[in-house]
Order: C-alpha cells, then sequence, then structure tokens
C-alpha cells in the first residue's frame, strides 16, 4: 500500500481503461483515496472480494499462526485441493527463487519481510493521517494534499 500510494499520487496508472466501457483511471481524481472514492462501485468490490478470497484461502488451506502455522506463511495454490483449476503462480515465491535457500536465509528472509511489512503499515498510516489532520505527521505536512472524504467508509460518496 505504502508504494501504490506514492505510485499513484505520481499519477502513473496502467495505460489501458479500467473497465469495457472505456473509462479511464481515476488518477485525476487527485490523492490516492480521492482516487478510490472515483472507482466504480463494481470495482471497490472487486477488489475487496479478491482480498477476502486470499483470506478464506490461506484460513483453510493453510494453518493459523495462532494455531501453531508459521507467521507470513502462504498455502500453494498449486498444492490446493479446492481450486478447481491450475493456478501457474503462486502467491509466495512464485518463480521458486527461493526453494534452494537454506532454512536460516528463509529465516532472515521471513523477518526482513515482517519487518518491511510492519514500516509500510506505518507508512501508509503516516499518509492517511496527514491527508486527514494537516500537520498530524510534522515530516509530511505540506507534502500531501488535504483529503475532505472519509477514510474509514470505503462505500462513501
Amino acid at each position: 500500500a505504502f508504494v501504490g500510494y506514492i505510485v499513484q499520487s505520481n499519477g502513473v496508472h496502467f495505460p489501458w481503461p479500467i473497465s469495457f466501457d472505456g473509462s479511464p483511471f481515476p488518477s485525476e481524481a487527485g490523492s490516492p483515496p480521492e482516487q478510490w472514492d472515483a472507482l466504480p462501485e463494481a470495482a471497490k468490490w472487486q477488489i475487496i472480494l479478491f482480498v477476502g478470497f486470499l483470506e478464506w484461502f490461506s484460513e483453510k488451506e493453510g494453518t493459523h499462526y495462532m494455531r501453531g502455522g508459521k507467521p507470513g506463511a502462504f498455502p500453494k495454490f498449486s498444492d490446493s485441493s479446492i481450486i478447481p483449476h491450475p493456478v501457474p503462480l503462486n502467491l509466495f515465491d512464485p518463480f521458486g527463487f527461493s526453494k534452494n535457500k537454506s532454512e536460516e536465509a528463509k529465516s532472515q528472509g521471513l523477518i526482513k519481510e515482517l519487518n518491511n511489512g510492519r514500516l509500510a503499515q506505518i507508512g501508509i498510516i503516516a499518509f492517511i493521517s496527514e491527508q486527514k489532520v494537516e500537520g498530524s505527521v510534522p515530516l509530511l505536512t505540506g507534502l500531501v494534499p488535504h483529503y475532505a472524504g472519509e477514510t474509514m467508509a470505503p462505500f462513501a460518496m
């Protein structure tokens, strides 16, 4: 989300239309929260349902870390019996770069990934906080535009 926020803030988007009717990506709408507000409701539902599917799949096929599973581990699509068709790439290590790494290297990589995720969460919350309450994040004061919408209401207009 953090890198995506920066990319979206700079107007970078896919060159093709967002839908079959030829509608462009809402990059002209302004900041990332304003772009979210400008998305068609069907697109918002598609994103939320896909993330929900990933959560459901990881709970159904994997072992939750609070029940003895490994933090950060995501079950492989290729090993699943509940997906009705082959999926060529897995979410974790889709090209198999880490399959030959030692357990120590994998453990260090997991720690780096978890710390990276924590920093990204702090960063995205800092951006959103500064947009809602100007001056709340001194390092970002004047760098991000004010957002008048409701951040915690994903379907508010």
